[in-house]
C-alpha cells in the first residue's frame, strides 16, 4: 500500500541532458513530469500542470530561476508548491537569495538521483502527515472533522450539508483571516461555477444558525473570517 503521495514534478533546465536524466529517474519512481526549459516557460506550464514540486536551474535565459521563483510565490496557488533549485558549483549561488525568493532547499550539480529522490520522499512523508493533522480542527470549542464531514459543539453533533461544512472548515482553518466572498466562492464552489455572491451570505447564515452566531463574523464591505476573540 502507498503511504506518501506521487508527487506532479516540474523540470526546469536549460541544459537537455540534465533534463533527460532527471526526468528518466522520476519517471521510472512512478511520478507525473513535465518540463521548461526557462523561467518564463515555467510559469506557462506551471499554470496548466499545476506541479507539486518545481526543480528549478538558477542560471537560465530569457528568465532565471531566482526571478521565476519569485513570481511563482506571489501566486496563491504556487505558495505551498516546493521549490528546489539546482545548480552548479562554479556558479555564483547565495543560499540567502534562493531561500529569499521561496526556495525550500537546493541540490548541487552534477545531481544524484538518489539524493533526489530521498529529497522528495522526505518531503512527501512531511506533507503527508501535515495533511493527516489537518483533518481535525479543534478550535473556539468545536471540533471539525474533516473525514467525516462532523462537527461537534462539545457533546452534540452538528450535521452540515457538503458545502456549509467546506465553507466552516475552510475558515476555520485559516483563523482571523479574512476572506471576500468572490475568494470563498472560487475556493469552495469553484471558479468554473457560477454561482453567486449572495450564496455565500446565504450559506454563511445558515451555519451561524446551526454552530452558533459568534464564530463566523462579518467585515463590513470586504467579507468574513472565523473569529476567535
Amino acid at each position: 500500500m502507498q503511504t506518501t503521495p506521487k508527487y506532479k514534478i516540474l523540470i526546469v533546465d536549460d541544459e537537455p541532458d540534465i533534463v533527460e536524466l532527471l526526468h528518466y529517474n522520476l519517471t521510472r519512481e512512478g511520478y507525473e513530469v513535465a518540463q521548461a526549459e526557462n523561467g518564463k516557460r515555467a510559469i506557462e506550464v506551471a499554470r496548466l500542470f499545476k506541479p507539486d514540486v518545481i526543480l528549478m536551474d538558477v542560471m537560465m535565459p530569457v528568465l532565471d530561476g531566482i526571478a521565476a521563483c519569485r513570481q511563482l510565490r506571489e501566486q496563491n496557488e504556487f505558495k505551498h508548491t516546493h521549490v528546489i533549485f539546482l545548480t552548479a558549483r562554479s556558479e555564483e549561488f547565495s543560499e540567502v537569495a534562493a531561500f529569499d525568493a521561496g526556495a525550500d532547499d537546493y541540490l548541487t550539480k552534477p545531481i544524484k538521483p538518489r539524493a533526489l529522490l530521498s529529497r522528495l520522499a522526505a518531503f512527501a512523508r512531511r506533507d503527508a502527515q501535515q495533511e493527516e493533522q489537518e483533518q481535525l480542527i479543534v478550535i473556539a470549542g468545536l471540533k471539525i472533522d474533516r473525514t467525516s464531514f462532523a462537527v461537534y459543539k462539545g457533546d452534540q453533533k452538528i450535521t452540515l450539508p457538503k458545502k456549509e461544512f467546506e465553507l466552516l472548515a475552510f475558515l476555520a482553518s485559516t483563523p482571523n483571516k479574512v476572506f471576500t466572498r468572490e475568494e470563498l466562492l472560487n475556493n469552495i464552489w469553484g471558479s468554473d461555477v457560477y454561482v453567486v455572491a449572495r450564496t455565500v451570505d446565504v450559506h454563511i447564515r445558515k451555519v451561524r444558525e446551526k454552530v452558533g452566531e459568534d464564530h463566523i463574523r462579518t467585515i463590513k464591505g470586504v467579507g468574513y473570517k472565523f473569529n476567535t476573540d
